[in-house]
């Protein structure tokens, strides 16, 4: 039986651009009586990466947020009055083009990171050389689902875990063969940890402890190929 720990990591305070995010991490885990272990899963938003890595573009009116949901976007998957839902460039499908007007001050816009995969391998580098702990990273936004109310929060750039569990082949307490059975490990690990973090309580940073996964997945591993989409 798997027993998994979710603790949260407060106290890391606003993000800038340049500031040196690990060094605040792990300042904040040590404040707090603890340390990064191996096989540790280090989930952060993508909030603090867009931040340090200087995603922030300046919207003074709706008009100018508008003009970049569009330049954001490389498909218009539906409009309703002013929200859009729509692709970008990473395939992620999503409403505005995950351009994010929150926990940012007014007038400013969050875009998400250039390339989120490469950004959850270089935060886990930099974290694995300055604790000697194995570990993995996944970098998680709050997207809507078709079909289903609520937001929930999933994976939009992983580095030292597979992005999904592969089960067809394998076969069921009774014996049936699974035959399309995928399971998105990575968003269910971030929805998890969302559970620790919150909303709005300015802590952007879990630890999921306890799970034994190890692989090199990509977070863009879980958008579903067009030829394989039925609502497209």
């Amino acid at each position: 039986m798997t027993v998994i720990e979710i603790r949260p990591v407060p106290g890391i305070g606003e993000v800038e651009p340049g500031d040196d995010l690990v060094a605040m991490i792990l300042d904040s885990v040590t404040a707090d009586g603890w340390g990064i272990e191996n096989r540790d899963i280090v989930v952060v938003t993508h909030k603090v990466i867009s931040k340090q890595e200087g995603r922030i573009v300046a919207i003074p009116d709706e008009d100018a947020y508008r003009e970049l949901v569009e330049d954001e976007s490389v498909r218009i998957v539906r409009r309703r009055g002013n929200l859009v839902i729509a692709q970008t460039v990473h395939g992620f499908i999503c409403a505005n083009a995950a351009v994010d007007r929150s926990n940012i001050a007014a007038g400013l816009a969050l875009l998400l990171p250039i390339d989120p995969d490469r950004s959850a391998h270089r935060l886990r580098t930099l974290i694995e050389r300055r604790t000697g702990a194995s570990i993995a990273v996944v970098i998680t936004d709050t997207f809507g689902r078709p079909w289903r109310r609520g937001l929930v929060d999933v994976a939009i750039g992983i580095s030292g875990l597979p992005s999904i569990l592969d089960l067809r082949g394998t076969t069921d307490a009774h014996g049936n063969e699974l035959n399309v059975t995928e399971v998105a490990i990575v968003d269910e690990i971030a929805a998890a940890a969302d559970l620790v973090m919150g909303k709005a309580d300015q802590i952007p940073v879990a630890v999921v402890r306890g799970l034994d996964l190890r692989g090199e997945g990509r977070a863009t591993d879980l958008v579903r190929p067009p030829d394989e989409d039925l609502f497209r």
